[in-house]
């Protein structure tokens, strides 16, 4: 196993190249976004090299650009909205297609194959013509088939890649595409599906993307064919969005930059030979072309790609592989880091970078492991190799820290599916007026605006949705069901057995003046602190105490949607 070495983090403006080549300036590069840049005849035998290493020697189709990577999540080059979008479904992430209701010509395998289809005029076998794809038999009644496609990383869907190539007559009319969430294990019967995209026309042997406007985050696809015919691939791009709950230790350790985490790649300056996806794809590199290389610099300068972490985190430990970059290494390599949260990639091109691993040379074929003196929390990690060459994998072992922990859990609130959002926001307010409204106003773009809606929401509902709210809490003293209630009131728990019974008297005698239970923030209160407010406040008229009351429910509001979004909006709701 590779020495660790040790690093020590600094700050260095943007333009401050350490130990580069002379001229060498990121900010002065042409920004690709994981694009390709157009290929001159003169870069004939660049082609060719790259075609040797993992390329597919399938004969381009007409109007194909044979020159666009081949890596398992890359987005088209031709197609710029998805640039920096991952194939949620991609095999070696963990995607599976589950189940379709037929597949007679062709199996349902063949949508995730991360190969091109290809084509062989001559093959047939017992049903009929070899397809390179799923297809269905031809349905003689109504009806559409459909596939369940279990994505290797949930996250929220920005487009499918429904790619026909082959399938010239028995191409399917149209497709749609359906979206669930579960809490493990695939959809059953009582699995609610929402719609992703509508009943949309495809063309046949055609490579098309369609854009999904989708807010939800998915677990599972339900993709149709309309009514029955051939679809070679399928490719789901979208937006990682991990329970990281589960994904990091008890700690909150993790590798915060690997895709299976919800790391992704957000630009690069060149990806000539192929993705920087690839650099935090799981699993070790299998060749040259499954990793990110860049072509030949024939000038000054330098390439870089910028990663978007999981989540915010202190970094203290860095592996850079250049496994099978034998002789188109990198001569030397960088790591920053940056907390920017949320930046576009222009801001993130112009802003100040923390160093995290220092300029140093790289070995040939060699796994390279620095231990580094654990960073202040940084969201994006920029990677430069002087000048150019391959890196196979990159590796950001971290904590995440509260600031990183509270913002994913806004996300997954903003990108719960209205069911269970409903449950997690009335477990926060019993008003199903409240809960309706803060549905409708997501997304909160931060934690200070989920706060801000919750309390306008609240401030201006009717004395009856006030009611309907204080009545979803037990007297201060019960024992509840409710996790929340147990939470705030642990410290009734200890309370002598002369105040739990003047609290159950006084529980009764408010109820009998005021017409609702007492409500007081339990939390950080005794059980004598909570007495002493009862017994002063049944001295109130009606109006005052109800004015009470609801601002009491709004402290506690406040206090449960912190604990909503640090625990996290899941479907096993820990206490």
């Amino acid at each position: 196993m590779p020495t660790p070495e040790a690093s020590d983090a600094t700050t260095v403006d943007p333009t401050t190249l350490p130990d580069a080549d002379p001229g060498s300036d990121p900010a002065a590069e042409t920004t690709v976004d994981t694009g390709v840049d157009p290929v001159s005849d003169d870069d004939a035998h660049q082609r060719h090299e790259r075609h040797e290493f993992g390329a597919s020697s399938a004969p381009p189709r007409p109007g194909e650009d044979r020159d666009r990577p081949a890596g398992p999540a890359y987005a088209d080059a031709d197609e710029p909205g998805f640039t920096a979008a991952v194939d949620l479904a991609a095999r070696r992430l963990g995607g599976m297609v589950l189940s379709a209701t037929d597949e007679f010509f062709g199996p349902k395998e063949a949508l995730l194959d991360p190969q091109p289809p290809s084509y062989d005029a001559t093959a047939y076998y017992d049903r009929g013509k070899v397809m390179d794809g799923w297809e269905t038999r031809r349905r003689r009644e109504q009806g559409t088939d459909h596939a369940v496609v279990r994505l290797g990383v949930a996250g929220v869907l920005e487009a499918l890649v429904v790619d026909t190539t082959h399938f010239r007559g028995n191409a399917p009319a149209a497709v749609s595409c359906e979206g669930c969430v579960t809490g493990g294990g695939p959809p059953g019967p009582d699995t609610t599906w929402w719609p992703l995209l509508p009943r949309t026309d495809v063309r046949p042997d055609h490579r098309q993307t369609i854009a999904i406007d989708a807010v939800s985050r998915v677990t599972h696809l339900r993709f149709s064919m309309i009514p029955d015919g051939g679809v070679a691939r399928l490719r789901a791009l979208g937006r990682p969005l991990v329970d990281l709950h589960e994904a990091a230790d008890l700690h909150g350790r993790l590798d915060l930059a690997a895709a299976i985490n919800g790391g992704r790649a957000v630009g690069c300056s060149d990806e000539f030979f192929s993705s920087p996806h690839n650099l935090i794809m799981v699993g070790d590199a299998i060749d040259m072309a499954d990793g990110w290389e860049t072509r030949r610099r024939r000038g000054a300068g330098e390439d870089w790609a910028i990663l978007e972490l999981a989540a915010s985190g202190s970094i203290d430990r860095i592996e850079l592989d250049t496994t099978h970059y034998k002789g188109n290494h990198p001569h030397r390599v960088v790591v920053e880091g940056t907390h920017a949260p949320n930046a576009s990639l222009e801001t993130l091109r112009g802003g100040t970078w923390t160093t995290i691993v220092a300029a140093r040379p790289t070995e040939p074929h060699h796994r390279h492991v620095v231990e580094v003196t654990p960073t202040e929390p940084v969201t994006h990690l920029r990677l430069r190799v002087l000048p150019d060459g391959g890196v196979a994998r990159l590796r950001a072992y971290g904590t995440i820290d509260e600031d990183g922990w509270r913002r994913h859990g806004l996300a997954m609130l903003d990108a719960a599916d209205d069911d269970l959002a409903r449950a997690r926001l009335h477990a926060t307010c019993g008003s199903r007026r409240w809960v309706e409204r803060m549905l409708d106003a997501r997304p909160f773009s931060t934690i200070d605006e989920l706060h801000t809606v919750a309390r306008r929401i609240w401030d201006a509902l009717d004395p009856e949705d006030h009611l309907e709210a204080f009545a979803a809490h037990p007297r201060i003293g019960e024992r509840s069901d409710s996790a929340a209630s147990r939470r705030e009131q642990a410290a009734v728990d200890d309370a002598e057995r002369a105040v739990l019974e003047a609290l159950e008297a006084g529980n009764r005698d408010y109820e009998e003046r005021f017409g609702h239970v007492f409500l007081i923030r339990a939390a950080g209160r005794s059980a004598d602190e909570m007495l002493a407010a009862l017994q002063q406040r049944l001295d109130h008229d009606p109006a005052t105490e109800r004015r009470i009351a609801a601002e009491q429910q709004a402290e506690i509001t406040a206090l449960r949607l912190e604990h909503l979004i640090r625990h996290g909006v899941r479907h096993h709701q820990p206490d």
